[in-house]
């Protein structure tokens, strides 16, 4: 007998996943909802891109006109004759309401199919027992889809400013506008990235895909519903009073007003937010959201960490 004969054999030992297996095994299951979103994301730019091309005749059917026509301007019949207006402002709604309401899909997703289905059939059990641990595999289910979420609607929201050209309120509605401020701004993809979170916690926590979905969608709603009805109080507003009339610009975000009759004559209170606070708007309520998600996303480890033997 040799020396070699003496060397017991290794044990065996189970493979490790493939470095980068999860996330396709991820992207494998979950492969619909990624073909339906690359599906809408090129529809989407597609379409912008499209309107930007439409911009110029759409503002040409807006210009002002004389009848007769004179050097300066064109005649009001050929001004009207213009249909690219309407074309181009019904477009922009469009866009801007389904890029400010993404999150409501998102949520119902990530509670029903990404997590709440996966629980209730065993699917994740299964993949906690092939190397592949709880808090890892929620890491990974959570870090795709918000990599694709930030990357796709951030992509959007620079598109769609550049199709609405130098932001003629007439066609793309006033910067205040509920969809079209979600729809220009960082906050857009805040708002999927809370309804992602949300979604995940809300599977965890039912564990079952229709009621997860449910309640994902309520969480999400009564979020969009708080921000959006007090978004004029996340930023000082600006007030002017004067005796008499006051008119505010149309960009004037208006938040309050007030005539008081004194000693004969009546004052005018006007509280609203001007253009420039679009910015520090975008950003308090952008900073909210994520405060939002990051809350979602870390109870949602601590309820799976405790769920676990």
């Amino acid at each position: 007998m040799t020396a070699l004969d003496t060397v017991p054999a290794a044990p065996a030992t189970r493979p490790g996943p493939h470095r980068g297996g999860l996330l396709r095994a991820v992207a494998r299951t979950h492969r619909t909802a990624l073909v339906l979103s690359l599906a809408a994301l090129a529809a989407a730019t597609a379409a912008l891109i499209l309107l930007h091309a439409l911009g110029d005749e759409a503002r040409a059917g807006m210009s002002a006109c004389a009848t007769p026509p004179t050097d300066r301007l064109p005649s009001c019949a050929a001004v009207e004759a213009i249909s690219a207006d309407e074309t181009y402002a019904n477009g922009i709604a469009v866009l801007a309401t389904a890029l400010s309401w993404v999150m409501f899909p998102v949520a119902a997703w990530a509670g029903g199919a990404l997590v709440g289905r996966e629980l209730e059939s065993g699917t994740a059990g299964l993949a906690w027992t092939q190397s592949v641990g709880p808090l890892r595999w929620l890491a990974v289910k959570l870090a795709a889809p918000a990599a694709l979420l930030t990357a796709g609607t951030g992509t959007l929201v620079l598109l769609n400013r550049w199709a609405r050209g130098d932001g003629d309120p007439d066609l793309v509605g006033d910067w205040y506008y509920p969809d079209a401020f979600v729809s220009t701004g960082p906050v857009a993809v805040a708002y999927a990235l809370a309804g992602l979170a949300l979604g995940a916690l809300a599977g965890l926590v039912w564990r079952r895909a229709l009621p997860a979905t449910g309640v994902a969608l309520a969480a999400a709603l009564l979020v969009h519903s708080l921000l959006e009805r007090h978004r004029e109080d996340l930023w000082p507003a600006v007030t002017r009073t004067e005796a008499g009339t006051l008119e505010l610009p149309r960009s004037a975000f208006q938040v309050a007003w007030q005539d008081a009759p004194r000693h004969g004559v009546t004052l005018t209170r006007a509280t609203f937010h001007p253009e420039s606070h679009f910015w520090p708007l975008q950003y308090v309520e952008t900073g909210l959201l994520l405060a939002v998600a990051a809350a979602a996303t870390a109870a949602a480890f601590l309820v799976l960490s405790r769920r676990l033997p």
